[in-house]
Order: structure tokens, then sequence, then C-alpha cells
């Protein structure tokens, strides 16, 4: 079957990003979210996005107008009733996206693949709230959507071979490098790499053997990373690499090095969410 028309599940900072890049590709997409002004607001961080591609030269003016015109905004998840493939990008909660999955699964065609883009949660648990669990799996971008080049293709206990093919052609038709995780465990490939990562160096800051500004020097230049620890959780969110860490002390027999720093949960209590709050471990004002 070809996939001619797209649904994503959430406007925000992923569901936004994965849309656009649906888009490009020539699909037609309808976003949906639960209220006008995140939807509202998904739009406008594409035409953003967009616009600064324009300027940059990387894009024409009327490819910019096109790739906008196929983005269709909506609360309405009965308008998702004739695509022929969905993406979820909801928050990071287990009950919230089985719910959402529920929904998909009575209103979609039952040849429709849906695909998860969670980072750590269990594609198995979330394929029960269905009745195609063969045609459920995880498709994990990575931030910002446009630009990263990984796809996570997971497979869940049931999910089909062919469910795997499909989405693996879709990921590399949007010119994405996919990688499949073949098992279903908390964190996949990337997270389950890199949570420790950054528990680490939260530790290291906590016990004042470096400044923050340090240890993110340290690894990028040390290790070649694009962006330090800290810079990254700002990036992606504090709170994510909260939620992640608590999921794997649940999921993986409760092994000490799952645990929250005391420092990282008081970001948290402090609101100092990253870039998305204006403020993370360090200060954006723009």
């Amino acid at each position: 079957m070809e996939i001619k028309k797209i649904g994503v599940v959430g406007a925000g900072t992923m569901g936004n990003g994965i849309a656009q890049t649906a888009a490009q590709i020539g699909c037609q997409v309808v976003m949906r979210d639960v209220e006008d002004r995140f939807v509202e607001k998904g739009i406008s961080s594409i035409e953003k996005f967009l616009s600064k591609s324009v300027e940059k030269g990387k894009l024409e003016a009327k490819e910019k107008d096109a790739i906008l015109g196929r983005i269709t905004g909506t609360t309405d998840m009965g308008k998702l009733a004739d695509v022929d493939f969905v993406i979820e990008a909801v928050l990071e909660d287990i009950e919230l996206k089985k719910k959402v999955f529920k929904q998909l699964d009575e209103i979609c065609r039952p040849d429709v693949i849906l695909a998860s883009n969670t980072s750590s949660m269990s594609l198995t648990e979330i394929a029960t709230a269905t009745k195609r669990q063969d045609k459920v799996c995880g498709m994990h971008f990575f931030n910002p959507v446009p630009i990263m080049k990984l796809v996570e293709v997971i497979k869940g206990f049931y999910t089909s071979d062919e469910t795997i093919a499909t989405t693996t052609a879709l990921a590399k038709k949007m010119g994405k490098i996919t990688v499949e995780v073949k098992k279903d465990s908390p964190g996949f490939i990337v997270n389950r790499i890199m949570i420790p990562h950054m528990l680490e160096a939260i530790k290291i800051a906590e016990e004042g053997v470096a400044t923050i500004q340090d240890i993110d020097l340290a690894v990028k230049n040390g290790l070649n990373y694009p962006m330090g620890p800290f810079e990254l959780m700002d990036l992606t969110g504090i709170d994510i690499c909260y939620y992640v860490a608590e999921y794997f002390y649940k999921e993986l027999n409760k092994e000490s090095k799952w645990v929250s720093p005391v420092l990282l949960k008081n970001m948290i209590r402090a609101g100092r969410l990253g870039r998305k709050t204006k403020g993370g471990w360090y200060e954006y004002n723009k």
C-alpha cells in the first residue's frame, strides 16, 4: 500500500517536526492535538523553520508554501479516519499513549500501521490497547526531527515483519538512517546509552568535581560530541531525562544507576526544564 496521507497525533516539538518531515516528501498530513492553541503553535513552528530555510537559500519560497499546504491541523481525532499511516507523538505517559492507541484503533482502517514516537516505553504494552498488535511498532525520531538523521524502528512482541519493513521504508523515504530494535526493551538503543551519561554528568556537577560548563566542554572536545550532556538536556527537556530515568528504574530491576540525583529533581521542582521554559542548566532569553 502506498502511503499518501499520514496522521500525526501531537503537535509539540516532536509532532510538528514529524509532520513537517512527512509533508516534505509529498505526503498529505493531518496533525492533531487536544487544543487549537497547541495546533496553531505547531503550525507556527513549522512555518518558522521553513522560513529560515528559505532565508538560508536551502528552500524556495514556493516549496515552503507547498509543504505548509500539505499540512492540516485539527483537534478532531476523527479527521484521521482516512490516513494511511499514523505516528503518535504525545507526552511520555504510558496510559495516555494506550488511550490514544485505543482511539486510533477504532477510527483508522484495519490495515493502517500505528507507530509510536516513544523514546523509551514498551511498544508491547502500548499495542495491548488495540486489536491490531501486529501493526503497532515504534518509530522513534530525534530532536530536531527535520535535521536529525536517525530513526529507531522498534518491534513489539507481536509486531509483524511486514510492519517493520513498511515503517523502515517510510523512514528512509523521509531521508532517515534507520536501525531496527529487534527486542522491545526500555530505552531501545540510544536512550539506554545516553541516559547514564546524563545522570553521571549531573552527579559530577552535584559533587562539585567540575562546573556544568566545563563538563560540557570536556565532553564535546574529549569525546567529540556535538553537544555536552547539559546542553542536550536543555534542548530535549530536563524533565524528559527525569521521566525516562524513573521509567528505567522501574523496568530494569531497580538498579541504583538509574536513581535520579537530587539536583535533577530540584531542577524539575524549580520549573527549570530547559529551552522550552527559557531556563534550565543555562539561561535562554531569546
